[in-house]
């Protein structure tokens, strides 16, 4: 518990929530209850001078859902079409929204390109710094419709350790379809364990992570998982997974509340983000 007490004191936060939080299993429609509840407590971390970021999935879930698309598709034109239209309805939803709590939100959409140019990395940083200045919430995902197999991040969970990164965020918050991080797969294992506090990712704890969690909306698995926190932590955030089934667990992790699966930051000296794109996992 000694080890949570110091995220009272985050000011710069960034809180991710996947395609599988934002929408009814059943239907695919987005839960309009879920997300209200999401943006009021962003609305009062912003109201309390802490600097939010919303990094959020969902585009192409939407797209697929108003295109009346039954399944994911696989085809990438189809899927940026749908990215398409769903971002700008999820950013309408958004806006609507934040707007009912006097919070204003911004878009910024990002491609691995905008991270690896030194001119539109140190842009978008700006932007960033800019728009908390202004107290405003940016609301951050993948570019779907422009990007391709060698520009594009892959999954938003990689994605908002990099934006953690970039703007010297203290606390990375992803929201998942699971409650943290475990000995084991849970959902096939019922003797697996939550792990509540991870001093350092090693080999054991990578070859515990699964490639699926096994839903269909969701691109990021515990994987991916682990490679976000490792880039969060080495940036200087600590980094929490825990379910996006209540978005309450995001006042509760604040807290301090001994809830989901903490990971220790440890700030590495030479820190390069660069280091963190130009993977076998992001083409160059």
């Amino acid at each position: 518990m000694e080890q949570r007490e110091n995220l009272t004191m985050k000011k710069r936060i960034v809180v991710k929530i996947g395609s599988s939080s934002l929408t009814h299993l059943a239907t695919g429609h987005l839960d309009l209850d879920k997300m209200e509840k999401m943006v009021r407590i962003l609305s009062n971390l912003r109201s309390q001078g802490k600097d939010i970021i919303l990094v959020s999935s969902g585009a192409i879930a939407v797209g697929r859902n108003a295109l009346g698309f039954k399944e994911k598709p696989t085809e990438r034109t189809i899927k940026q079409a749908c990215a398409a239209v769903g971002q700008a309805r999820l950013m309408m939803v958004y806006q609507k929204l934040f707007a009912e709590y006097n919070q204003v939100a911004a878009q910024i959409l990002m491609t691995k390109h905008t991270m690896i140019n030194d001119i539109s990395r140190e842009n978008a940083r700006n932007t960033f710094n800019e728009l908390f200045a202004m107290g405003v919430i940016p609301i951050v995902n993948e570019n779907d419709t422009v990007s391709t197999d060698e520009i594009d991040f892959g999954d938003n969970d990689t994605l908002s350790a990099i934006v953690t990164a970039l703007v010297g965020g203290d606390m990375l918050i992803l929201l998942s379809d699971i409650d943290g991080f475990y000995t084991d797969d849970p959902h096939k294992n019922k003797d697996a364990e939550l792990i509540s506090i991870v001093e350092e990712i090693n080999d054991d704890l990578l070859d515990m992570a699964k490639s699926s969690t096994g839903c269909s909306l969701g691109t990021g698995g515990m994987s991916a998982k682990l490679s976000a926190a490792k880039i969060a932590n080495a940036s200087g955030a600590d980094m929490v997974i825990t379910s996006g089934d209540d978005v309450r667990n995001i006042n509760r992790v604040i807290e301090g509340k001994e809830i989901g699966t903490l990971f220790k930051a440890h700030k590495a000296k030479d820190f390069n983000i660069l280091d963190h794109i130009k993977t076998k996992q992001y083409p160059k």
